[in-house]
């Protein structure tokens, strides 16, 4: 399994409109939902921020996962969020959030999605990995970084 799999150059916003959280995963899944992958846009936006209200996703290090199991959802996708500015995201650290992947997936996909949670948390770790994706250019360039980090 590669992440690659689950982004897709619609899925990818070079630079976030929004600068508050509850706009910025509305923009994400937006994008998620213009491709298709959604039955049911406001089910998935609840289902997202109650998992908000566990706790925020904002992991620190400007990076943010936010993530949602639903029946709203036909299969596994990432999108992809950048703000070159930050976006304030109750972050662990307190500190703004550059780059935001949300990862929505169908109820059924526990093991799959639980895997490209885990593997895309091991890439973020990496400084370089998250200057790259914060410099690159275009939407193929961000999927070639990522594929690139995986190999």
């Amino acid at each position: 399994m590669e992440l690659t799999e689950f982004i897709s150059p619609q899925l990818i916003r070079l630079e976030l409109t929004s600068t508050k959280k509850l706009d910025a995963i509305k923009e994400l899944i937006g994008l998620i939902d213009g491709a298709g992958f959604l039955t049911d846009s406001e089910a998935f936006l609840k289902s997202v921020l109650e998992r908000e209200k566990v706790g925020s996703t904002g992991i620190g290090k400007g990076i943010a996962i936010p993530h949602s199991r639903t029946s709203a959802v036909r299969e596994v996708v990432v999108a992809v969020g950048r703000s070159l500015a930050g976006i304030e995201f109750e972050a662990l650290d307190n500190r703004p959030v550059h780059l935001i992947f949300l990862i929505a997936a169908p109820v059924e996909s526990g093991g799959l999605y639980l895997k490209a949670l885990a593997r895309l948390s091991r890439l973020l770790r990496y400084q370089e990995f998250r200057n790259e994706l914060m410099e690159a250019k275009t939407v193929e360039d961000v999927i070639k970084i990522i594929s690139a980090e995986e190999k």
